[in-house]
């Protein structure tokens, strides 16, 4: 079996979808799409949704973390992502759900606002593993007006960040939470690992916000699952 994932570069819930994939054993390719084109992109190659991940999987077209997580299930069953345990499981999904809704749209407008306000190296260097199909160094001077219009395609305005950055110790404390009662970090992964952890690692690579996660479990349970990730934002807000 055979997987091609779409994405973007820099894509947190990319990525989610890649740990999956090695996860399960499933062989794949990666293609990242030209950022905010992709939702028209995505159309035309017959995906009903305009976001990322995207997937072809066995022939059929699955879209959206959770979905590919479900589809990989029933092609793959084991390690499963979704937990036999009915009790476990209800847990799983409301966690996946609040990293799906939640914590994964927080951890891109902050980094989306602090890198267009850093501007130059910072943007470039979210496009270290980019798989464009073309040399990043071709890409690299358009990134600044690329990430820009992702900013604003993604509503991470200046007040967005703020209410982002007061609400963000709340949200720390709840993955922190999640593993305590092992949700998350358990003796198996699940689909709740893989789209909370990508989420807090997107935002580790905040110089403004590491300190709030650092020595905590949700830095360990991150860093565990992934151990490297393209990306670095100076400190951009007054403290």
């Amino acid at each position: 079996m055979r997987a091609t994932l779409y994405g973007v570069a820099a894509s947190h819930p990319t990525l989610a979808a890649e740990l999956m994939l090695r996860h399960k054993g499933v062989e794949y390719r990666r293609f990242d799409l030209p950022t905010v084109t992709h939702r028209t992109l995505l159309r035309v190659m017959g995906y009903p949704g305009k976001t990322v991940p995207a997937m072809r999987l066995d022939g059929a077209r699955v879209q959206g973390t959770t979905r590919i997580a479900r589809a990989l299930d029933a092609v793959v069953p084991s390690p499963a992502l979704f937990p036999a345990d009915a009790e476990l499981l209800g847990e799983v999904e409301i966690a996946n759900a609040w990293g799906d809704e939640v914590l994964q749209a927080l951890a891109r407008r902050l980094t989306l606002n602090a890198v267009n306000r850093a501007g130059g190296a910072a943007v470039r260097s979210y496009l270290e593993d980019a798989k464009l199909g073309v040399p990043v160094g071709l890409v690299a001077p358009l990134a600044p007006a690329i990430a820009a219009l992702s900013r604003r395609v993604n509503g991470a305005t200046d007040e967005a960040a703020r209410r982002d950055l007061d609400a963000l110790p709340g949200l720390i404390d709840r993955v922190d939470e999640l593993i305590e009662r092992g949700v998350i970090r358990g003796s198996e992964r699940n689909v709740a690992d893989f789209q909370i952890a990508t989420s807090v690692r997107l935002l580790l690579t905040l110089d403004d916000v590491r300190p709030l996660i650092e020595g905590r479990p949700a830095e360990r349970f991150a860093r565990e699952l992934v151990p490297h990730l393209a990306g670095h934002t100076p400190s951009v807000y007054a403290t």
